[in-house]
């Protein structure tokens, strides 16, 4: 458990102070680094090699993100992996249509430095860029090993898929580990209104929509994981 209870500040990716750098400049909370290295280590003698495609993220690098998409700079998915003409969208729709691969900022499950999104290095070669596709993980997928290893071991060393399927809200991450000891309490102490003050001195891109929708894109997109696996 959280030796110091989750503040907002850590909660909406404000506060890196307990993130430590793992490897690739990627971070994560120093409580969760040590079950992490487990991890590698039990799938490394298996010929795994876990590495990190992208850890602690900040409100700031989440914004910069959601902002992206809101303005058709960056690609939107649909569950097909299909692109979306995003900028054809308003409204509900819109916000939805991004929320279904991308947090809201504030609303990262990675702020907390508790989640990570993994690969295994062993199966590619060195130049291969990781597109995060459930392609990549699926049957003849490069990951498929991975994922079928960590179906069986994850739980000894306290991580769950929080995306393991779709249920109405984020798509299916296969990729996408989360250290329950230290994300439960997380998810525990954050609120609608905790984000609604955060966004309120932080504007973000589609603001005034967000901030409406705020109660059902909380439910629908925070709380709405896979809890038992």
């Amino acid at each position: 458990m959280l030796s110091v209870k989750p503040d907002a500040s850590l909660l909406t990716g404000l506060n890196q102070s307990p993130m430590q750098q793992v490897e690739n400049n990627q971070w994560l909370h120093q409580e969760v680094i040590p079950a992490y290295r487990e991890l590698q280590h039990a799938a490394a003698s298996e010929g795994i090699q876990i590495r990190l495609v992208s850890g602690w993220r900040s409100f700031q690098r989440q914004a910069t993100i959601w902002q992206a998409k809101c303005n058709g700079l960056r690609p939107v998915y649909d569950l097909t992996q299909q692109p979306v003409a995003i900028t054809e969208l308003s409204g509900l729709a819109k916000l939805e249509a991004i929320l279904l691969y991308s947090a809201l900022p504030g609303a990262s499950r990675h702020h907390w430095g508790t989640d990570c999104d993994i690969f295994d290095a062993a199966a590619v070669p060195a130049d291969y860029q990781v597109q995060l596709t459930a392609a990549e993980y699926a049957t003849n997928g490069p990951f498929y090993r991975l994922n079928n290893w960590l179906q069986q071991h994850m739980t000894s060393f306290g991580f769950f898929r929080p995306y393991a399927r779709y249920q109405g809200g984020i798509a299916a991450e296969p990729w996408h580990l989360s250290y329950r000891p230290l994300a439960e309490p997380c998810l525990q102490a954050f609120s609608p209104e905790l984000l609604q003050h955060v966004l309120l001195t932080h504007p973000i891109a589609e603001q005034q929509q967000v901030l409406a929708a705020l109660p059902t894109l909380f439910s629908k997109f925070v709380t709405n994981i896979c809890k038992e696996q």
